[in-house]
């Protein structure tokens, strides 16, 4: 007989995709045991939303073991759920919320008895009267039943009028069936209703798409570990824990022994703090400032006075920013914040810095003051600091300067400093009081991005501490009265635009205009062989995109009337999900034949759209012609020297378009701009907190994007604007887009917040401008909590602090942790930089199977990320011979990526190496970097809990995820949500193991963190152990779907309930023992079982039930129906053990019965 097994809780996760991460050791803790610092339980955000009180003492019943035993006498392995706890019934959502639903068996409120821990989707009855092709065709029929309608008003009532109620489950066939009727009575009611397979909810708060606690099919994988390498683990566990015991205070001593004060982050309280200097070195550097002041001063007058300046004074001086100089110098005096509201070509970025810079100087406080103006971009940074600088007759990095990510330019006289949003909220981080700083400027704040909008609450809040600190906040168009209020009544300053007058076309006067038709077929976009899946999507649909149902409205409302036929007919075609490239490529086309020179500047929302149309134009007679046209492309992703490229001018003759996004919206003049073609969209994340589903997807840009995006074609001559869309979907267009924090997940944010020492997060983001949903919020702290940069009390850990300390994602900044640890450190740089870049492998439209073939030669083991490590290897060897171009042209990749993700190595090691995880000589970090497995379950580590595991079909494969259920990716690349969870069994043997290295392990991280110049060397035992378990196991554990969840062995049993039905009467729905017993044994592949009645000498009758070869006798009774109910119940108790658990069980246990003769 085989071991017996007894239940544990997998401290690791899922199976990462095609193999290429094993279940690892590195996922967080479960509830078996109290979490570390840094691991926690993943809990969904709709369980997290609904959670109430309950005991947390109760137990399940669970009789499995017993039904199996006595069926087959086979031993039965238990269920180690990836989440921590048993499931299902046995799930954190029920634990918590056992008093929050009523009982649809009697319709009354369900107990509230210790031992029932679980009553919320399980205690809901099935009747079994109806068969699915009977609820599906009176689904369709539209037929119901109005006695269950009415029953359902008064429970749907009670639910309402209880506060302690949540919700409602039901697993009756005819709630299914009568679904949409009850469901339009409860949206009436104001609650909230959604049908997950075949089960129904009723609720007080919205529900996700997804619960896998009402999921009966969730995969179980089982874990498997051959003798051998079992025992070589154990062998490798026991010598470290027999060390460690023997040599416990050597242990802690090494520990701290080599860690200085100055290297622990966590017992360095100020870490964040400059300190002050001291008062004989004030008075000297005070009058160094002020010689400086003179110098300054100095050389501003003799610029001013030269011929150059004069003219540069001149042209400075027609714009209308410089006719408000005074007043906005006077409101900045008397006020500490001032709200400038500037329209297109007011010149108000390039001048008001200027302004405020020359009053310091001239007041000879010019080295006094430091002025700090902030972009959204780059290139907006960039290009402007060059541009004062001009106007000042300086280089840049003498008093005007710029820092971007990865470059910047500022030298010791620097006084104002261009920078990104970004780079101000890092100085934020190790001077929270921004020391020195006099001056804050804030520009473009219309865009409402998220740093944006945290750090206007950062600054108020710093603004009480700093009275001397000036805000200046501006922008081209904005809700003056929203920002005035939030800085209680700032003045505004409104100064009026100049630009040249642009011509605009919309769609209908274009079409009418060039004669252009347009067709179903010519507006499908081409984006070539490798995605036609993206092509696909442009076909009608019967469900509507949000691109098209935002504008159906206003398109069916317009009148074309005025307009030709053949517009009429083309605009009654039209597509707004296309972005039109054949239309761009007729207009592009007509302006070079037929209009005056001058450049174009196209707006489309991603890369995907600049790159696929980009190749369609170069393909073109004329566009693709070099001497005729110079085409070029701007995006966010490209570096910096690239982006310059569209500021300059070509030769004679060649007329230049750039495809560009949004980048080139605001802040930026490219002077030969004559034309602007608009397609009225923008790529943008969205947010569902409640499924926890972050996109980024196309969506119309809001009438301020718009105007921006016109005003580019009459910045320094007339120009003309074309609107790919007609004018009345432009009416219907937002006013303001909607701020980036209330449509972004949050934990960066999150993390930012805890960094800066702000306070609760949900009470500081509640002072944001417009605060995000709280369950946003939760879901970024949960997420936080799970990875463990958070505790339990939402303080920072010990990785928390790490983490902030790195300007990426939280989960890739502690996957570079663990890789440098565990001495994988070049890999893992080299992966989570790519993942920070645009992906490398390019695929040509004409050499898709060349593509292919060579990205294979790197990917041989269907890793990505591991391609991409031999991918960046090979191309540094390259480098050495300055063939680096060469090796990305034969092997189809980018050199713009490559060289950004060299880049990005070299920043995120200098900041390793400043957390004091690594010294200056990095290759003590590579010790393990040949290591596959180790990179593998390192990546696996920093992803969770955004993984899946692999289970292969025979056309498609799914990919199993924790909280959205499977998702099946099909040849084409589609992906579909369906329903699911990931689950892990094993023998206790295993289990334990598992739990004892991750104990281990996690305590070694904590003295590693706690101590980052600590040496692992007498741990070697431990991590020999794991990387032995991550490296030999196979998984070759079975996929199970289905099984029923086994009680653990070592929880108290709870007492025997009473049945929830009568043995010898029917309950609801004519259910009953017999029903009950029938539908148990048939699920499971068994004979329906048959009965014997006799009469007694009493004239009392007794039943004989008989199944799968077994014969269990009833109880007497007094009549023959009611014997043999009694049978059927006394065959119910033995297999359950004597427990009742109610209708779900009999899934379950029909299930696990079917899954026994299978075995057979």
């Amino acid at each position: 007989m085989p071991p017996s097994y007894s239940p544990h809780f997998l401290p690791f996760s899922s199976q990462f995709l095609t193999h290429t991460i094993k279940p690892s050791l590195f996922s967080p803790t479960m509830k078996d045991r109290p979490p570390s610092l840094y691991g926690a339980v993943y809990v969904p955000p709709h369980h997290r939303l609904i959670s109430s009180p309950n005991n947390q003492n109760a137990t399940k019943n669970s009789s499995a073991p017993a039904i199996l035993s006595k069926l087959r006498d086979h031993q039965n392995t238990p269920i180690l759920n990836a989440k921590g706890t048993a499931s299902p019934p046995s799930l954190p959502h029920l634990q918590q919320q056992q008093q929050g639903t009523y009982n649809n068996n009697n319709g009354s409120k369900s107990s509230n008895n210790q031992n029932a821990q679980y009553n919320s989707a399980y205690c809901l009855g099935i009747s079994e009267n109806v068969s699915d092709r009977q609820l599906d065709l009176s689904l369709q029929s539209g037929t119901f039943d109005e006695a269950n309608i009415e029953e359902w008003k008064q429970k749907l009532a009670m639910l309402l009028h209880d506060d302690g109620k949540q919700e409602f489950v039901s697993r009756e066939k005819k709630d299914r069936r009568d679904f949409e009727q009850i469901a339009a009575l409860a949206s009436r009611m104001g609650l909230y209703s959604h049908l997950y397979s075949k089960v129904a909810v009723f609720s007080k708060v919205p529900l996700p798409n997804y619960r896998f606690d009402l999921d009966d099919k969730r995969p179980q994988r089982e874990v498997s570990l051959n003798f051998g390498l079992l025992k070589r683990v154990n062998a490798y566990l026991g010598e470290y824990l027999s060390k460690k015991s023997r040599n416990k205070e050597s242990f802690s001593d090494n520990c701290f022994s080599r860690s200085s004060s100055n290297s622990s982050i966590v017992t360095e309280e100020g870490l964040f703090e400059q300190p002050e200097p001291l008062a004989s070195g004030t008075a000297v550097m005070e009058k160094i400032l002020l010689r400086r002041s003179s110098l300054l001063r100095d050389q501003q007058q003799a610029w001013q006075e030269s011929l150059e300046g004069r003219e540069m004074l001149e042209f400075r001086q027609n714009l209308p920013a410089y006719k408000e100089k005074d007043t906005i110098l006077i409101a900045i005096l008397q006020n500490q914040v001032v709200i400038i509201s500037g329209e297109t070509g007011c010149g108000k970025t390039t001048q008001i810095p200027q302004f405020i810079l020359e009053s310091e100087i001239d007041s000879a406080r010019g080295a006094f003051c430091s002025i700090i103006c902030t972009q959204p971009r780059r290139i907006s940074a960039i290009s402007v600091s060059e541009r004062v600088a001009s106007e000042r007759g300086e280089k840049l990095g003498e008093s005007v300067g710029y820092k971007v990510r990865l470059e910047g330019i500022k030298g010791r006289d620097t006084r104002l400093l261009f920078c990104t949003t970004g780079i101000l909220l890092r100085r934020l981080l190790v001077d929270r009081n921004l020391k020195g700083v006099t001056h804050v400027i804030v520009d473009e704040i219309h865009e409402r991005g998220m740093n944006e909008d945290f750090l206007l609450i950062v600054l108020k809040d710093l603004l009480p501490r700093r009275p001397e600190l000036k805000l200046i906040l501006m922008s081209a168009t904005l809700d003056a009265e929203l920002f005035s209020s939030y800085f209680d009544g700032a003045p505004l300053i409104h100064i009026p635009g100049f630009t040249y007058p642009v011509r605009t076309h919309f769609l209908e006067n274009i079409l009418e205009m060039t004669g252009y038709r347009l067709t179903p077929s010519n507006q499908i976009d081409d984006y070539g062989q490798e995605r036609m899946w993206k092509m696909s999507k442009q076909a009608p649909r019967k469900r509507k995109s949000q691109i098209v149902s935002s504008v159906e409205d206003a398109l069916r409302a317009a009148d074309f009337k005025d307009f030709s036929r053949q517009t009429q007919e083309s605009l009654s075609c039209w597509n707004p999900d296309c972005i039109g490239f054949n239309l761009i490529e007729y207009l592009l086309s007509y302006i070079c034949e037929n209009e005056r020179p001058g450049a174009v500047l196209v707006f489309m929302t991603g890369w995907d759209d600049i790159s696929s149309l980009k190749d369609k134009l170069q393909a073109h007679p004329i566009l693709g012609d070099p001497s005729r046209v110079l085409l070029l492309t701007c995006h966010g992703s490209m570096a910096s020297s690239e982006q310059k490229l569209i500021f300059e001018e070509p030769e004679d003759g060649v007329r230049k378009i750039v495809l560009t996004t949004n980048i080139a919206e605001t802040s930026i003049t490219i002077n030969d701009v004559v034309f602007v073609l608009d397609c009225g969209k923008a790529k943008e994340t969205s947010y569902d907190a409640l499924n926890n589903t972050p996109c980024l997807l196309p969506s119309w840009v809001s009438k301020v994007s718009t105007q921006q995006r016109r005003g580019r074609a009459g910045r320094v001559q007339p120009g003309e604007c074309h609107h790919l869309y007609p004018r009345c979907v432009y009416d219907a267009f937002t006013e303001y887009q909607l701020p980036e924090i209330l449509r972004t997940p949050l934990q960066s944010l999150c993390l930012q917040i805890k960094s800066l020492k702000l306070g609760s997060i949900s009470e500081f983001l509640s002072r944001a401008l417009q605060s995000p949903k709280l369950l946003a919020v939760q879901n970024a702290i949960e997420y936080l909590k799970v990875i463990g940069a958070l505790d339990e009390n939402e303080n920072l850990t010990v990785l928390g602090r790490y983490l902030t300390m790195l300007p990426m994602e939280p989960k890739l900044g502690k996957m570079l942790i663990l890789g440098a640890i565990l001495n994988c450190l070049d890999p893992v740089l080299t992966i989570v930089a790519g993942l920070s870049v645009r992906d490398p492998f390019l695929t040509p439209l004409d050499k898709k199977d060349l593509a292919e073939a060579a990205k294979l030669q790197f990917s041989h083991d269907h890793s990505d990320h591991l391609a991409l490590v031999r991918a960046y290897e090979g191309w540094k060897e390259a480098e050495k011979d300055l063939a680096g171009y060469d090796y990305c042209w034969k092997n189809f990749l980018s050199a713009q990526s490559m060289k950004a993700i060299d880049s990005l190595r070299e920043e995120f090691l200098s900041l390793l190496k400043d957390t004091g995880l690594i010294d200056s000589y990095a290759t003590s970090c590579n010790g393990w970097s040949y290591d596959q497995h180790l990179i593998r379950a390192v990546i696996c580590y920093g992803l969770y809990p955004g993984i899946c595991s692999v289970v292969h079909n025979e056309k498609s494969f799914s990919l199993k995820t924790m909280e959205d259920g499977p998702v099946l990716l099909y040849s084409d690349g589609h992906l579909k949500m369906l329903g699911g969870y990931l689950e892990f069994f094993m023998q206790p043997a295993i289990a334990e193991k598992y739990l004892s290295l991750r104990r281990e392990f996690d305590e070694l991280i904590q003295i590693k963190l706690l101590n980052p110049q600590m040496v692992l060397h007498l741990h070697h035992e431990l991590i020999s152990a794991i990387r032995l378990l991550v490296s030999e196991d196979q998984c070759d554990g079975r996929f199970v779907f289905g099984r029923p969840d086994l009680k653990p062995s070592n929880m108290p049993v709870a007492p025997p309930q009473h049945s929830l039905i009568s043995r010898t009467e029917s309950g609801p729905g004519g259910d009953n023992s017999k029903s009950r017993l029938q539908t148990l044994v048939t699920r499971a592949g068994y004979a329906a079982p048959t009965y014997k009645t006799s009469q007694l000498e009493n004239n009392q009758f007794q039943a004989t039930v008989e199944f799968n070869g077994m014969q269990i006798i009833g109880q007497p009774c007094n009549n023959k129906k009611s014997a043999e109910k009694d049978a059927a119940a006394e065959a119910l108790q033995w297999l359950m053990s004597g427990t009742w658990t109610g209708h779900e069980y009999i899934n379950y246990t029909s299930m696990f019965l079917k899954k026994s003769k299978r075995d057979n």
